[in-house]
């Protein structure tokens, strides 16, 4: 058996690919597999909360177009059996309490169970940061997604109580204790968000075509200052792409001041700012989301609130005092309710571990 949570992204969003820096947390909900080898050469996946099987022979699968959900694990087999780490046929039920397409990971997640799972059935030698970076290239290679680093380094190294830093060029992890006396809140809009599709790889072309015209490899190495003075090298859409993404990095750093010197309330305004420029630069919020963060505003014993993961729907993360967060949640649900006729769900997590 394996488990490995999800995660909330906390500040620096759409960093990762940028070379950029950035804090999230891993969650106290997850995946769990459990299963046990085979000896007749098949995968047999098994989704307990689809009701949904797959069973393909070990070598020569192809990609699931009908049941896509099962790409996540095969994925793993394929590339890191490219890589050369053997294995043989297993059995895995898949179970998650993860909301699925709340923005809170769900995929990397069940790509980080699979693989640790795997790695202790079949015994493997690996280091948990070549665990993390062979999950992104099933994300990348087998599922088709162009994403980072963030989601399964968060989902691997992940620590009670603490938020992880995560420097994707270097890609170095560390771990900031997080302030006692808050609390996360995660609210799920209730419009699902779905990744797969054409905004999250315009929005990065848009990004590393403004890095190339500011003559930089990567967003990493421009500062707000630079930005301003050579804005004009830039189409207004790519000024704000970039605009957005600096500021997340410049964000990232002044966050890890405020966790490292418990000050909720300044960590809390960063989140509100990012929100904002994801609303008007990143154009990757929804009406639904920009909702939930006024309403949050407008909400005594919140620090913060922003939308989490890629957006274009899903849910934000709220900072909130710690004993209040139930009143907080009931307060949520409530007004979106009267405000968008859209139920949303609550979520209290706790800050916790990471793959085991």
């Amino acid at each position: 058996m394996a488990h490995a949570p999800g995660r909330v992204e906390l500040l620096g969003n759409h960093t990762d690919y940028n070379e950029g820096v950035v804090l999230s947390a891993a969650i106290d909900r997850g995946v769990t597999v459990n299963g046990e080898a085979r000896t007749d050469g098949r995968v047999v996946l098994t989704s307990l909360a689809l009701e949904k099987q797959v069973n393909v022979a070990l070598d020569g699968f192809e990609k699931q177009e009908e049941e896509s959900w099962a790409n996540y694990a095969l994925g793993v087999v394929r590339v890191f059996g490219e890589r050369g780490y053997e294995m043989g046929g297993f059995s895995l039920e898949i179970v998650s309490d993860l909301p699925i397409g709340a923005g809170l990971s769900s995929s990397a997640a069940f790509e980080v169970a699979t693989a640790t799972f795997l790695k202790k059935l079949f015994q493997w030698k690996l280091e948990p940061l070549q665990l993390a970076r062979l999950c992104r290239q099933v994300e990348n290679e087998f599922v088709g997604v162009n994403c980072g680093l963030l989601d399964q380094v968060s989902s691997v190294f992940g620590k009670k109580h603490c938020a992880i830093f995560l420097d994707c060029r270097e890609e170095t992890v560390e771990t900031v204790p997080f302030p006692n006396d808050a609390a996360l809140l995660i609210t799920h809009s209730g419009v699902k968000h779905a990744l797969v599709g054409g905004e999250y790889n315009e929005r990065r072309e848009r990004c590393f075509s403004a890095a190339q015209k500011l003559g930089v490899p990567a967003l990493r190495d421009v500062t707000s200052a630079l930005l301003e003075a050579e804005r004009a090298k830039l189409t207004n859409l790519e000024y704000r792409r970039a605009a957005h993404v600096v500021g997340e990095i410049e964000r990232v750093s002044q966050g890890i001041e405020f966790l490292r010197t418990s000050n909720a309330q300044g960590f809390g305004e960063l989140m509100f700012a990012s929100h904002e420029s994801s609303r008007t630069n990143f154009e990757n919020s929804t009406a639904e989301l920009d909702a939930l963060v006024r309403i949050a505003r407008e909400e005594e014993g919140v620090y913060g609130s922003r939308l989490t993961g890629g957006g274009f729907g899903g849910a934000t993360v709220s900072l909130v005092k710690a004993g209040e967060a139930q009143r907080i949640a009931g307060n949520f649900e409530k007004k979106y309710l009267e405000e968008t006729g859209i139920e949303c769900r609550t979520y209290f997590c706790e800050i916790d571990d990471g793959a085991r």
